[in-house]
């Protein structure tokens, strides 16, 4: 007597990546992130990201319609971490002095967790000034330009408190920023120079260290001379 065969599940008809909807969402992006940060959106190849991800092509393009799709949900998940970690920060009640440097530090870890942002962002930057790019604007009114406000504030703060120099808040920002991503995206450079690796964690430490030092020399006000009128 032959035995039955019980028909199978749709659960198991349906492709595991399938059944486990952002666990493979998030595969796809962290290999996309890599490839569009090496090669940029015109060299990036879906079917190396979809290799990487251990996905085959056709379920790539079932969470992403094609690779501009792709590329700018990669610009999303970096931008939107970066946003929520900073603002998680300002959203503490600190004093000014604290408050910023915690902002520098937030910024600075969140790019040393993973080296490849700076160069899909710089990418992006390069390619938006050449030709265009349908995110750009969405990347800054969505998430730069609310973060941009809030440090305003934060500057204006200090400022008034007597915490702070009187400084140009919004290029003192674009300094901060600067400083922690030049070190990262010039880090094949700067290993060049210093015959070192610039991204061992005492090198990462030690640059932190010292991008918050020159912030707090460059915007703190000095204290009062001992013997001035408020000894």
């Amino acid at each position: 007597m032959t035995p039955s065969v019980k028909p199978r599940t749709s659960a198991q008809r349906t492709p595991k990546a399938r059944r486990q909807p952002e666990r493979t969402r998030q595969a796809i992006l962290r290999a996309a992130l890599i490839e569009f940060a090496q090669e940029g959106i015109a060299g990036a190849r879906i079917d190396h990201i979809a290799r990487a991800a251990h996905v085959n092509k056709a379920l790539l393009y079932y969470y992403f319609h094609d690779k501009e799709a792709l590329y700018g949900a990669v610009l999303d998940q970096v931008f939107s971490g970066l946003a929520e970690r900073i603002n998680q920060v300002l959203d503490r009640d600190l004093p000014p002095r604290e408050k910023v440097l915690a902002y520098a530090a937030a910024h600075f870890d969140y790019i040393a967790a993973s080296p490849m942002y700076p160069r899909v962002v710089q990418r992006e930057m390069m390619r938006a000034g050449r030709a265009g790019s349908p995110h750009i604007r969405r990347m800054v009114d969505r998430y730069l330009r609310p973060v941009q406000g809030r440090l305003a504030e934060l500057f204006r703060a200090g400022m008034e408190s007597g915490d702070f120099r009187r400084v140009d808040a919004v290029h003192f920002v674009f300094s901060i920023v600067a400083m922690n991503v030049f070190y990262f995206s010039s880090a094949p450079v700067i290993a060049l120079l210093s015959h070192a690796d610039p991204l061992a964690p005492e090198a990462v430490a030690a640059r932190r260290a010292a991008v918050l030092d020159l912030i707090a020399a460059a915007l703190f006000t000095p204290p009062p001379a001992a013997g001035g009128p408020n000894a």
